[in-house]
Protein backbone atom coordinates (compact mmCIF):
# COMPACT_ATOMS: atom_id res chain seq x y z
CA UNK A 1 0.00 0.00 0.00
CA UNK A 2 0.89 3.88 -0.17
CA UNK A 3 0.69 5.98 2.37
CA UNK A 4 -2.44 8.33 2.15
CA UNK A 5 -1.91 11.67 2.43
CA UNK A 6 -4.54 13.53 3.75
CA UNK A 7 -4.65 17.67 3.30
CA UNK A 8 -5.80 20.13 6.20
CA UNK A 9 -6.28 23.85 5.26
CA UNK A 10 -6.29 25.97 8.56
CA UNK A 11 -8.57 29.02 9.05
CA UNK A 12 -6.82 32.77 8.43
CA UNK A 13 -5.78 33.75 11.81
CA UNK A 14 -6.62 37.43 13.00
CA UNK A 15 -2.96 38.57 12.25
CA UNK A 16 -3.74 37.60 8.66
CA UNK A 17 -6.69 39.07 8.15
CA UNK A 18 -6.04 42.83 10.22
CA UNK A 19 -3.11 42.84 7.29
CA UNK A 20 -4.83 42.15 4.36
CA UNK A 21 -3.87 38.98 3.47
CA UNK A 22 -5.65 37.09 0.60
CA UNK A 23 -6.73 33.29 0.34
CA UNK A 24 -5.09 31.87 -1.85
CA UNK A 25 -5.61 27.59 -1.16
CA UNK A 26 -9.64 26.59 -1.90
CA UNK A 27 -11.22 22.80 -1.65
CA UNK A 28 -12.81 21.76 -4.52
CA UNK A 29 -14.07 18.55 -2.87
CA UNK A 30 -13.39 14.96 -4.30
CA UNK A 31 -9.62 15.53 -2.59
CA UNK A 32 -9.00 18.43 -4.79
CA UNK A 33 -6.98 21.20 -3.68
CA UNK A 34 -6.63 24.72 -5.61
CA UNK A 35 -4.07 27.15 -5.47
CA UNK A 36 -4.82 30.52 -7.41
CA UNK A 37 -2.55 33.50 -7.53
CA UNK A 38 -0.27 35.79 -9.32
CA UNK A 39 1.77 33.46 -11.76
CA UNK A 40 0.16 30.39 -9.77
CA UNK A 41 -2.45 28.41 -10.77
CA UNK A 42 -2.47 24.78 -9.97
CA UNK A 43 -4.74 21.97 -8.77
CA UNK A 44 -3.49 18.97 -6.51
CA UNK A 45 -5.51 15.84 -5.60
CA UNK A 46 -5.18 13.94 -2.32
CA UNK A 47 -6.96 11.07 -0.23
CA UNK A 48 -8.73 13.69 1.47
CA UNK A 49 -8.83 17.42 2.06
CA UNK A 50 -10.26 19.32 5.09
CA UNK A 51 -10.67 22.77 4.84
CA UNK A 52 -10.66 25.23 7.46
CA UNK A 53 -14.65 24.56 8.30
CA UNK A 54 -13.60 20.83 9.18
CA UNK A 55 -13.94 19.44 12.84
CA UNK A 56 -11.16 17.36 14.53
CA UNK A 57 -13.85 14.55 14.38
CA UNK A 58 -13.82 14.68 10.68
CA UNK A 59 -10.28 15.12 10.41
CA UNK A 60 -10.24 11.86 12.43
CA UNK A 61 -12.69 9.75 10.66
CA UNK A 62 -12.17 11.33 7.30
CA UNK A 63 -8.04 10.68 7.12
CA UNK A 64 -8.17 6.85 7.41
CA UNK A 65 -7.01 7.44 11.10
CA UNK A 66 -9.50 4.78 12.64
CA UNK A 67 -8.56 2.17 9.64
CA UNK A 68 -4.41 2.84 11.15
CA UNK A 69 -5.69 2.01 14.85
CA UNK A 70 -7.60 -1.41 13.53
CA UNK A 71 -4.47 -2.51 11.72
CA UNK A 72 -2.35 -1.81 14.54
CA UNK A 73 -4.28 -3.90 16.53
CA UNK A 74 -4.10 -6.34 14.29
CA UNK A 75 -0.22 -6.49 14.60
CA UNK A 76 0.48 -3.86 11.90
CA UNK A 77 3.26 -1.37 12.82
CA UNK A 78 1.60 2.23 11.89
CA UNK A 79 2.73 6.12 11.53
CA UNK A 80 0.55 9.28 11.47
CA UNK A 81 3.00 12.17 10.87
CA UNK A 82 1.89 15.44 9.99
CA UNK A 83 3.89 17.95 8.18
CA UNK A 84 3.68 21.52 6.73
CA UNK A 85 5.11 25.05 7.43
CA UNK A 86 5.74 26.49 11.36
CA UNK A 87 1.81 27.95 12.64
CA UNK A 88 0.24 25.46 9.98
CA UNK A 89 -1.80 23.89 12.74
CA UNK A 90 0.28 20.35 12.79
CA UNK A 91 0.46 20.06 16.80
CA UNK A 92 -2.94 20.83 16.92
CA UNK A 93 -4.03 18.55 14.63
CA UNK A 94 -2.14 15.57 16.16
CA UNK A 95 -2.79 16.92 20.14
CA UNK A 96 -5.67 19.79 19.71
CA UNK A 97 -5.22 23.27 21.80
CA UNK A 98 -1.53 23.57 23.73
CA UNK A 99 -3.40 25.07 26.72
CA UNK A 100 -4.88 21.65 28.06
CA UNK A 101 -3.49 20.14 31.61
CA UNK A 102 -4.81 17.38 33.47
CA UNK A 103 -6.49 20.38 35.64
CA UNK A 104 -7.53 22.57 32.27
CA UNK A 105 -8.73 19.43 30.21
CA UNK A 106 -10.38 20.33 26.58
CA UNK A 107 -13.48 19.93 25.39
CA UNK A 108 -14.04 16.90 23.64
CA UNK A 109 -14.97 18.51 20.39
CA UNK A 110 -10.80 19.82 19.92
CA UNK A 111 -9.45 16.64 21.02
CA UNK A 112 -6.81 15.91 18.26
CA UNK A 113 -5.95 12.49 16.73
CA UNK A 114 -3.83 11.20 19.11
CA UNK A 115 -6.29 11.42 21.77
CA UNK A 116 -9.35 10.25 19.31
CA UNK A 117 -7.04 7.34 18.32
CA UNK A 118 -6.55 6.25 22.29
CA UNK A 119 -10.56 6.35 22.57
CA UNK A 120 -10.36 4.22 19.60
CA UNK A 121 -8.06 1.63 20.53
CA UNK A 122 -10.30 1.21 23.93
CA UNK A 123 -13.29 0.33 22.23
CA UNK A 124 -12.00 -1.63 19.94
CA UNK A 125 -10.25 -3.54 22.50
CA UNK A 126 -13.74 -4.03 24.11
CA UNK A 127 -15.90 -4.80 21.03
CA UNK A 128 -13.22 -7.73 19.64
CA UNK A 129 -12.95 -9.07 23.20
CA UNK A 130 -9.14 -8.24 23.43
CA UNK A 131 -7.06 -8.36 26.29
CA UNK A 132 -4.62 -5.39 25.73
CA UNK A 133 -1.03 -4.56 27.34
CA UNK A 134 0.17 -1.67 26.67
CA UNK A 135 3.27 0.29 26.44
CA UNK A 136 4.20 3.81 25.12
CA UNK A 137 8.02 5.48 24.39
CA UNK A 138 8.55 9.44 23.68
CA UNK A 139 11.17 10.95 22.01
CA UNK A 140 12.08 14.55 20.26
CA UNK A 141 15.00 14.87 18.27
CA UNK A 142 16.62 18.47 18.89
CA UNK A 143 19.37 19.72 17.02
CA UNK A 144 19.91 16.51 15.53
CA UNK A 145 19.96 15.41 19.53
CA UNK A 146 17.69 12.42 20.22
CA UNK A 147 16.05 12.51 23.82
CA UNK A 148 13.32 10.89 26.15
CA UNK A 149 10.73 12.95 26.80
CA UNK A 150 9.38 10.35 29.60
CA UNK A 151 12.64 10.01 31.92
CA UNK A 152 12.94 11.68 34.97
CA UNK A 153 15.24 14.22 34.94
CA UNK A 154 16.94 16.33 32.53
CA UNK A 155 17.02 15.31 29.29
CA UNK A 156 20.24 13.97 28.19
CA UNK A 157 21.27 12.74 24.35
CA UNK A 158 20.49 8.79 23.65
CA UNK A 159 22.66 7.11 21.50
CA UNK A 160 20.62 5.68 17.92
CA UNK A 161 22.20 2.43 16.86
CA UNK A 162 21.14 -0.32 14.02
CA UNK A 163 20.98 -3.81 14.16
CA UNK A 164 20.03 -6.64 11.49
CA UNK A 165 16.82 -7.76 13.07
CA UNK A 166 15.34 -4.41 14.32
CA UNK A 167 16.66 -2.01 12.09
CA UNK A 168 17.31 1.68 13.66
CA UNK A 169 16.62 1.84 17.10
CA UNK A 170 17.16 4.35 20.52
CA UNK A 171 19.61 2.55 23.10
CA UNK A 172 18.21 3.03 26.65
CA UNK A 173 15.27 5.03 26.19
CA UNK A 174 12.18 4.73 28.80
CA UNK A 175 9.01 2.39 27.82
CA UNK A 176 6.31 2.93 30.29
CA UNK A 177 3.38 0.37 30.87
CA UNK A 178 -0.02 1.53 31.24
CA UNK A 179 -2.77 -0.38 32.61
CA UNK A 180 -5.49 2.16 30.46
CA UNK A 181 -5.44 4.78 28.21
CA UNK A 182 -6.31 7.21 30.15
CA UNK A 183 -3.07 6.91 31.89
CA UNK A 184 -0.69 7.26 28.96
CA UNK A 185 -2.99 11.02 27.66
CA UNK A 186 -2.21 11.90 31.90
CA UNK A 187 1.28 11.60 31.28
CA UNK A 188 1.68 13.14 28.21
CA UNK A 189 -0.39 16.24 29.57
CA UNK A 190 1.56 15.95 33.01
CA UNK A 191 2.11 19.62 34.73
CA UNK A 192 5.20 19.46 37.23
CA UNK A 193 7.05 17.93 37.57
CA UNK A 194 7.10 18.41 33.41
CA UNK A 195 7.54 15.13 31.53
CA UNK A 196 5.75 14.39 27.60
CA UNK A 197 4.53 17.12 25.80
CA UNK A 198 5.14 19.93 28.49
CA UNK A 199 9.20 19.04 28.11
CA UNK A 200 9.34 19.66 24.49
CA UNK A 201 11.13 22.87 22.93
CA UNK A 202 8.97 25.73 21.72
CA UNK A 203 10.14 28.87 20.61
CA UNK A 204 7.96 32.16 19.97
CA UNK A 205 9.29 34.25 16.58
CA UNK A 206 7.61 36.43 14.34
CA UNK A 207 5.55 33.34 12.30
CA UNK A 208 4.70 31.48 15.76
CA UNK A 209 4.35 32.59 19.23
CA UNK A 210 4.11 28.19 19.88
CA UNK A 211 6.82 27.10 17.63
CA UNK A 212 7.73 23.61 18.46
CA UNK A 213 11.45 23.26 18.19
CA UNK A 214 11.93 19.56 17.84
CA UNK A 215 10.47 16.65 15.93
CA UNK A 216 8.74 14.41 18.38
CA UNK A 217 7.83 10.84 17.97
CA UNK A 218 5.07 9.11 20.32
CA UNK A 219 4.81 5.00 19.69
CA UNK A 220 2.08 3.28 21.59
CA UNK A 221 3.38 -0.71 21.50
CA UNK A 222 -0.61 -2.58 21.75
CA UNK A 223 0.27 -6.15 22.50
CA UNK A 224 -3.20 -8.01 21.75
CA UNK A 225 -5.24 -11.32 23.05
CA UNK A 226 -8.39 -12.55 22.27
CA UNK A 227 -10.61 -13.40 24.95
CA UNK A 228 -13.17 -15.91 24.47
CA UNK A 229 -15.34 -17.53 27.20
CA UNK A 230 -14.12 -20.70 29.30
CA UNK A 231 -15.19 -23.14 31.39
CA UNK A 232 -13.83 -22.34 34.88
CA UNK A 233 -13.66 -25.08 37.12
CA UNK A 234 -16.47 -24.59 40.02
CA UNK A 235 -17.22 -21.10 38.91
CA UNK A 236 -18.92 -22.20 35.75
CA UNK A 237 -18.31 -19.76 32.69
CA UNK A 238 -16.37 -16.95 32.84
CA UNK A 239 -13.95 -15.01 30.27
CA UNK A 240 -9.97 -15.51 30.67
CA UNK A 241 -7.54 -14.97 27.85
CA UNK A 242 -7.12 -17.56 25.24
CA UNK A 243 -3.92 -19.59 24.92
CA UNK A 244 -3.80 -18.89 21.03
CA UNK A 245 -1.77 -16.72 19.39
CA UNK A 246 -1.28 -13.16 20.45
CA UNK A 247 -0.57 -9.59 18.11
CA UNK A 248 2.11 -6.78 18.59
CA UNK A 249 1.28 -3.75 17.17
CA UNK A 250 2.52 -0.19 17.20
CA UNK A 251 0.65 3.10 16.18
CA UNK A 252 3.42 5.93 16.19
CA UNK A 253 2.47 9.72 16.12
CA UNK A 254 5.29 11.82 14.49
CA UNK A 255 4.97 15.51 15.13
CA UNK A 256 7.24 17.13 13.01
CA UNK A 257 8.40 20.53 13.70
CA UNK A 258 7.68 23.03 11.23
CA UNK A 259 9.48 24.54 8.33
CA UNK A 260 10.79 28.63 8.02
CA UNK A 261 12.72 31.07 6.38
CA UNK A 262 15.00 32.27 8.75
CA UNK A 263 15.10 35.48 7.33
CA UNK A 264 11.11 35.62 7.70
CA UNK A 265 10.54 34.59 11.62
CA UNK A 266 13.41 37.08 12.97
CA UNK A 267 15.20 34.60 14.14
CA UNK A 268 18.76 35.01 15.41
CA UNK A 269 21.68 32.96 17.79
CA UNK A 270 20.23 29.91 19.27
CA UNK A 271 16.95 29.81 17.50
CA UNK A 272 18.64 30.81 14.36
CA UNK A 273 20.84 27.13 14.87
CA UNK A 274 17.71 25.23 15.29
CA UNK A 275 15.89 26.29 12.53
CA UNK A 276 18.73 25.68 10.27
CA UNK A 277 18.16 22.05 12.27
CA UNK A 278 14.87 21.72 11.25
CA UNK A 279 15.20 22.62 7.84
CA UNK A 280 18.28 20.28 7.40
CA UNK A 281 16.47 16.88 8.47
CA UNK A 282 13.16 17.89 6.87
CA UNK A 283 15.05 18.38 3.70
CA UNK A 284 16.70 14.69 4.15
CA UNK A 285 13.61 13.54 4.91
CA UNK A 286 12.19 14.97 1.83
CA UNK A 287 15.05 13.68 -0.27
CA UNK A 288 13.94 10.25 1.14
CA UNK A 289 10.75 10.40 0.09
CA UNK A 290 11.77 11.60 -3.57
CA UNK A 291 14.13 8.84 -4.23
CA UNK A 292 11.39 6.31 -2.88
CA UNK A 293 8.63 7.66 -5.18
CA UNK A 294 10.61 6.20 -8.13
CA UNK A 295 9.47 2.99 -9.20
CA UNK A 296 11.19 0.08 -7.33
CA UNK A 297 13.72 -1.04 -10.87
CA UNK A 298 15.03 2.85 -10.89
CA UNK A 299 16.18 3.47 -7.25
CA UNK A 300 19.24 4.35 -5.80
CA UNK A 301 20.17 4.31 -2.45
CA UNK A 302 17.85 5.90 0.37
CA UNK A 303 20.21 7.68 2.52
CA UNK A 304 18.48 7.19 5.47
CA UNK A 305 21.51 7.99 7.62
CA UNK A 306 21.82 11.35 6.32
CA UNK A 307 19.33 12.62 9.92
CA UNK A 308 18.25 11.10 12.85
CA UNK A 309 14.64 11.79 11.86
CA UNK A 310 14.80 9.63 8.68
CA UNK A 311 16.73 6.68 10.47
CA UNK A 312 13.89 6.88 13.02
CA UNK A 313 11.74 6.88 9.84
CA UNK A 314 12.56 4.55 8.15
CA UNK A 315 10.29 1.20 8.16
CA UNK A 316 7.33 4.00 8.18
CA UNK A 317 8.66 5.38 4.91
CA UNK A 318 9.63 2.80 2.54
CA UNK A 319 9.96 -0.58 4.75
CA UNK A 320 7.56 -2.42 6.44
CA UNK A 321 4.90 -0.38 8.18
CA UNK A 322 1.45 1.58 7.35
CA UNK A 323 1.74 4.98 6.93
CA UNK A 324 -0.92 8.47 7.27
CA UNK A 325 0.58 11.91 6.27
CA UNK A 326 -1.12 14.66 7.07
CA UNK A 327 -0.32 17.87 5.40
CA UNK A 328 -1.25 21.24 7.13
CA UNK A 329 -0.83 24.40 5.53
CA UNK A 330 -2.13 28.05 5.88
CA UNK A 331 -4.29 29.49 2.88
CA UNK A 332 -2.37 32.94 3.26
CA UNK A 333 -1.18 35.05 0.31
CA UNK A 334 1.84 35.37 2.46
CA UNK A 335 2.63 31.80 2.73
CA UNK A 336 2.16 30.67 -0.84
CA UNK A 337 6.17 29.72 -1.49
CA UNK A 338 5.67 27.39 1.73
CA UNK A 339 2.23 26.08 0.95
CA UNK A 340 3.51 24.94 -2.81
CA UNK A 341 6.43 23.31 -1.21
CA UNK A 342 4.12 21.29 1.20
CA UNK A 343 1.69 20.18 -1.43
CA UNK A 344 4.58 19.24 -3.64
CA UNK A 345 5.92 17.48 -0.30
CA UNK A 346 2.80 15.31 -0.11
CA UNK A 347 2.18 14.64 -4.05
CA UNK A 348 5.50 12.80 -3.76
CA UNK A 349 4.62 11.30 -0.79
CA UNK A 350 1.77 9.58 -2.41
CA UNK A 351 3.72 7.35 -4.79
CA UNK A 352 5.93 5.83 -2.14
CA UNK A 353 5.00 1.83 -1.60
CA UNK A 354 5.66 -0.56 1.43
CA UNK A 355 5.04 -3.55 2.37
CA UNK A 356 3.51 -4.77 5.75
Amino acid sequence: PRPHPAFRVRPLTCTETRRGDQQVVHSLGDGAVHVSAARHDATFGFSAVFDAGASQEAVFEGSGMRQLVELAMDGFSCTVFAFGQTGSGKTYTLMGPLAQSEVQPASPAVLGLMQRSFTCLLEQSRSRGSDLALSASYLEIYNEQVRDLLSPGPPCALPLRWSKTRGFYVENQLSVEFESLEAIVSLLLQVPPPTGSQRRRTSAHALNRHSSRSHTLLTVHIHSRAVRAHPAPGAGWGLRASSGPSKQGTLCFVDLAGSERVKETGSSGELSVEANSINRSLLALGHCISLLAKPRGKRTHIPYRDSKLTRLLARSLGGSGITLMVACISPSSRCLSETLSTLHYASRARRVTTRP
